[in-house]
């Protein structure tokens, strides 16, 4: 047996080695949901919406209240899906099942159980998507490329189990986001992942309208705890008002609790946080038995917070925390979440700021600040409409007057019926002490914005900051200011 032989012979074996290459096949999934495959198939993908499919994804079609996804399997088929699941049989590859959203629970339960990856969850009232993706960013750059997140904010009771139905079985972490707008939807979708690591981001009046309370509102958020596997983590704000109320929850189910914040009682505890030289922050963490400098390329002091729950969870999930602050110090922001753009001004070049996904309270005051605190000509703020907050609506809304002053936004766009009352605020208030008082402007729609900012004139140096629920539609808004950009 030659040298190279006998080292082979001995090269450690993985289990992980054996799992299979190809995301699903017609036996896998015919398994896991006990149906029955009409043909044999590869899959690399999973989808639910005909529009979205790729070649190579299986179909599953859905069926709903409204809609039946059944009559999209042809089109799901044009644009190159190799097979479909469904409850009927059809003119294509197919696993017959009787109910197809249990098969999509059974598929996502089976890439669950089939391999060997570390599961970590992620809500919160702001920023979870953000931290999602940090943490993902993270663990895939320790792994080479095997960690699998939810896409976009598929957060809900049917793209949480999509999400990790698409999960490989090889992957070596998965990052899992999850949302809620009613009591009683969390804990299902934290049974769904069985998550080794639950992180909450903050507490916020976010769905208040549904929740009634901010005790509420954290006791629904600390059900993500409820799925964690045995000798799971826990991790908590603490510097957050609810942080006992978690705290609390989470020593009812026995697991191991790690907070993370400014609070001198945190695990992970900011020590310093020093402006970087291109709107980011160098921070400074005691993790207890170490200490960790890194730089977080996203501006605000929110995600500062944000980075330290980040570094939680990836020590937590037992990655790299090298790779954690490579990855921070490399992120730039998310569509409709922090993406940011030089677009035609006057002059030069103006900064737009795209936060047109979501809106609350708290991710206002965040935005705002840290708009605040960017380097600008003129500073600009589209503020739209924050929904789900019932009747706390007008006072929320009228309380953004003092963020907005505090930051020196010197013009304010407001857009939808709810920001009226901010409207109200900001025309009875006289200018503060320094004498500064923003000029405003209200619409109703984002059409009649997009015509309000550009009567106002950008020129050379201005940030414009657009923030607002997303039903509010300033996406459009950004796509028009963006589409022309230089």
């Amino acid at each position: 047996m030659s040298a190279a032989h006998a080292l082979l012979k001995a090269w450690p074996a993985n289990p992980r080695d054996a799992l299979p290459l190809a995301l699903w096949d017609a036996e896998g999934i015919a398994a896991a949901t006990g149906g029955k495959a009409s043909h044999a198939f590869q899959a690399s993908g999973v989808e639910m919406d005909s529009r979205d499919v790729r070649p190579g994804d299986v179909f599953v079609a859905l069926k709903g209240d409204a809609m039946d996804g059944h009559k999209f399997i042809a089109a799901a088929f044009a644009k190159g899906a190799v097979a479909a699941i469904t409850d009927r049989p059809v003119d294509f590859p197919h696993v017959l099942v009787n109910d197809t959203t249990k098969a999509l629970h059974d598929l996502a339960h089976a890439a669950r159980e089939r391999g060997f990856a570390k599961r970590i969850a992620v809500t919160g009232s702001v920023g979870k998507t953000g931290v999602k993706e940090a943490i993902f960013a993270s663990l895939d750059r320790a792994s080479r490329g095997a960690a699998h997140r939810s896409v976009r904010s598929y957060n809900n009771h049917v793209g949480v189990p999509l999400s990790l139905a698409r999960m490989p079985a090889r992957a070596k972490f998965g990052v899992f986001e999850m949302g809620m707008n009613h009591a009683g939807e969390i804990a299902p979708l934290s049974d769904h992942v069985r998550p080794h690591v639950a992180l909450i981001t903050t507490i916020a009046p976010a769905h208040i309208e549904n929740l009634g309370t901010m005790e509420a509102i954290a006791d629904e958020k600390a059900q993500i705890f409820t799925g964690l596997v045995k000798g799971g983590t826990a991790i908590i704000p603490a510097d957050s008002e609810y942080a006992k109320r978690l705290i609390g929850h989470a020593k009812a189910l026995g697991v191991k609790i790690v907070t993370f914040g400014r609070s001198e009682t945190a695990d992970v505890r900011l020590l310093d946080a020093i402006p970087g030289p291109s709107g980011g922050s160098m921070v400074t963490a005691d993790l207890g038995d170490t200490r960790l400098c890194y730089t977080i390329a996203e501006p605000g002091e929110h995600w500062i917070a944000n980075s330290l729950g980040v570094i939680a969870a990836v020590r937590a999930a037992g990655g790299d925390l090298a790779s954690a602050g490579l990855a921070l110090a490399e992120m730039g922001g998310l569509k409709g979440r922090g993406a940011r753009f030089d677009i035609p001004a006057a002059g030069g070049k103006a900064l737009l700021v795209d936060e047109s996904y979501n809106a609350n309270p708290a991710s206002m005051r965040a935005t705002l600040r840290a708009l605040g605190q960017t380097p600008a000509h003129r500073r600009v703020a589209v503020l739209g409409s924050m929904k789900e907050l019932g009747d706390f609506a007008p006072r929320f809304h009228a309380q953004i007057a003092e963020p907005l002053i505090e930051a020196k936004i010197d013009h304010v766009i407001l857009v939808g019926d709810e920001m009226r009352a901010l409207a109200v605020e900001l025309g009875r208030r006289p200018a503060n002490s320094l004498g500064f008082a923003p000029s405003f402007a209200q619409c109703d729609s984002p059409a009649e914005a997009i015509a309000a900012l550009e009567e106002y004139g950008l020129t050379h140096g201005d940030a414009v900051l657009v923030k607002g629920s997303n039903s509010v539609g300033l996406g459009r808004l950004v796509q028009h200011f963006t589409k022309a950009r230089g």
